[in-house]
């Protein structure tokens, strides 16, 4: 990937990091599990951006994701051995610090490397975004990727840019590819969409995995083999655990996602007019993926310090759960009372226990109370005292999860748009020079007039007539559920893409029969979307997570559980789809 050659053969895109924390070893096991030509690393989420910041607010020479430094101590010699490049936002907000330590290891470990990084994102003294904002960092796309590869880097380092552009930026310089091969951009958005989240391609978190008998102790991480017609197949290093099929692909497609048109910095591609099919074991092609303009805006992340948060979490054993949960609660509110209440009190009983257990925990209900306040110490002893103080003289049976604790600090992420002219993009080459890829507005289309997938088919009464049996969901449909900001989205796919179920999904999985199964969904707006290629549906529901994961608004904050649960609803299913 030296210069500016054009190559026909495909591109071998591997992923050894789907989140900061992933696997450690996962780089070196991509590195020696079969021929690559990039190894991608993906470290950044929203919640990371906010962990950064603040250790940013520690030390301004910090800010990006150290793990990968130290993976790299044995990993840089493994790539340069095997003629692989490192491609990784693992920058976070400081690419150029961590891509001067890579060069520092570099020395260190006497393996010589061109590195090169993207800057531009880091908005955060841009000044407009309010109070307290910690982070603001816009999305870029692939074109500093580009540039550094052109330029002969064999380790590039960004910062925030989307997920799936480490994938068609590598994919653009390969294969020399316009900002307006719009088709075969999305098709390389896809494929990086695919990889992005590691595992999750390979059986990781799978609905399935039982069912189909997919060995998930270790799974391999995946790897995408792009042609240069912007089509894929999605496979993984031979002997590694999972497995790659439509199946698991079909999952992590529908993964934090929303409508069919799938909008980004370099392209916006139509999720209906995806394809799957089975190529071989291990082997699921992608293809006929249409591409449209990317839009003339780009997303910035913004997070802030949302102020201090406690919990405590009761434990209600055995008769009279209610009573003592109703004591202890009205003991806890009159110790909060008065002008430094929390701004924010909130109680939830789980119940868990169940009635002449065997098993004392399976006896036991839990009862949490939730707080927040801008001022630390009306949520630090203020809460934790009155709790404790409680232990000799409240409902029998009374203890605690945990000691409570001092307040902690929290986050709250909101996402922003700005013009695309207005930010900068720029790629730090190996040998120090800067070439500017900021785009001043979005490239005319060559493929204007082009449309994507049709609308599916309306049909009516499927699996009308037929016998049905009460049953979960989930033993028809998967579900593969995650979230972007304060929303949430449920991907649901029929089973072994069964035209029936899928058929079936469609006229009885309804907004309103959503909010009847999952009745925390009840009063918020509910969106579907149709993806009949993938014999899918996918809702996205807003505001169900507040402030966003950092807040941790609810149990579930990032809702990845949100889709198990409805698999675990029951309804009316017709008996020849449970056979």
């Amino acid at each position: 990937m030296r210069g500016p050659a054009l190559r026909s053969a495909p591109l071998r895109i591997g992923n050894a990091s789907g989140f900061y924390g992933d696997r450690f070893d996962a780089l070196a096991d991509m590195l020696t599990g079969g021929p690559l030509d990039v190894v991608t690393g993906d470290y950044l989420a929203e919640l990371t951006m906010l962990l950064l910041g603040r250790d940013r607010l520690k030390d301004p020479a910090r800010g990006y994701a150290r793990t990968f430094l130290r993976q790299l101590e044995t990993g840089l010699g493994l790539a340069r051995e095997r003629g692989v490049t490192l491609v990784t936002n693992a920058g976070g907000l400081n690419p150029a610090g961590l891509a001067d330590a890579v060069r520092e290891l570099s020395e260190r470990v006497g393996v010589p490397a061109r590195v090169a990084h993207v800057e531009g994102d880091d908005l955060t003294g841009r000044g407009g975004w309010g109070e307290g904002v910690l982070t603001a960092n816009a999305y870029l796309g692939g074109a500093g990727i580009a540039e550094c590869l052109r330029g002969g880097a064999d380790v590039v380092v960004t910062g925030r840019v989307s997920d799936a552009a480490l994938v068609s930026g590598c994919a653009t310089a390969h294969f020399g590819w316009a900002d307006d091969d719009w088709d075969r951009l999305a098709g390389a958005v896809v494929a990086g969409h695919v990889l992005e989240c590691g595992a999750q391609a390979t059986g990781g978190n799978y609905a399935f995995f039982a069912a189909e008998g997919i060995d998930v102790r270790r799974p391999g991480f995946p790897l995408a083999e792009i042609a240069e017609d912007g089509s894929s197949v999605i496979t993984k290093h031979p002997g590694t655990g999972g497995a790659v099929t439509v199946g698991t692909v079909t999952a992590q497609l529908l993964y934090e996602t929303a409508g069919v048109r799938y909008p980004g910095p370099d392209v916006t591609a139509r999720l209906d007019s995806v394809r799957l099919s089975q190529a071989g074991t291990d082997r699921v092609r992608v293809d006929g993926v249409r591409g449209e303009p990317r839009p003339g805006t780009l997303k910035v992340g913004l997070t802030r310090l949302g102020g201090f948060r406690n919990e405590v979490t009761f434990v209600l054993t055995g008769l009279d759960i209610d009573a003592k949960a109703a004591l202890v609660r009205g003991q806890m509110e009159s110790a909060l009372a008065g002008p430094r209440r929390p701004r924010e009190v909130t109680w939830s009983l789980v119940r868990t226990g169940r009635e002449d257990a065997d098993v004392q925990e399976e006896a036991s209900a839990l009862l949490r109370l939730v707080v927040r306040d801008d001022d630390e110490a009306a949520v630090g002893r203020a809460v934790s005292g009155p709790a404790i103080e409680l232990a000799l003289a409240s409902y029998p049976g009374f203890h605690v999860t945990a000691p409570p604790s001092r307040g902690a600090p929290y986050g709250v992420f909101e996402a922003a748009y700005v013009d695309a002219s207005t930010v900068p993009h720029v790629a730090v080459l190996p040998d120090g020079g800067r070439r500017d890829v900021s785009f001043p507005h979005p490239a005319p289309s060559r493929n204007r007039g082009v449309r994507g997938a049709e609308p599916p088919e309306k049909r009516e009464g499927a699996g009308q007539g037929h016998n049905t049996r009460r049953a979960p969901l989930g033993r028809v449909a998967g579900t593969r559920s995650g979230d972007k900001g304060g929303s949430a989205n449920i991907g649901v796919w029929a089973r072994d893409g069964d035209p029936a179920i899928h058929r079936w999904l469609r006229e009885t999985l309804t907004v309103a029969k959503l909010r009847e199964l999952l009745p925390e969904t009840a009063e918020l707006p509910v969106t579907r979307h149709e993806l009949p290629n993938l014999h899918a549906l996918n809702f996205v529901v807003e505001d169900l997570l507040g402030a966003g994961v950092a807040a941790q608004h609810r149990f579930d904050p990032q809702a990845k559980a949100l889709g198990e649960w409805l698999r675990a609803r029951h309804l009316d299913i017709p008996e020849e789809f449970l056979s």
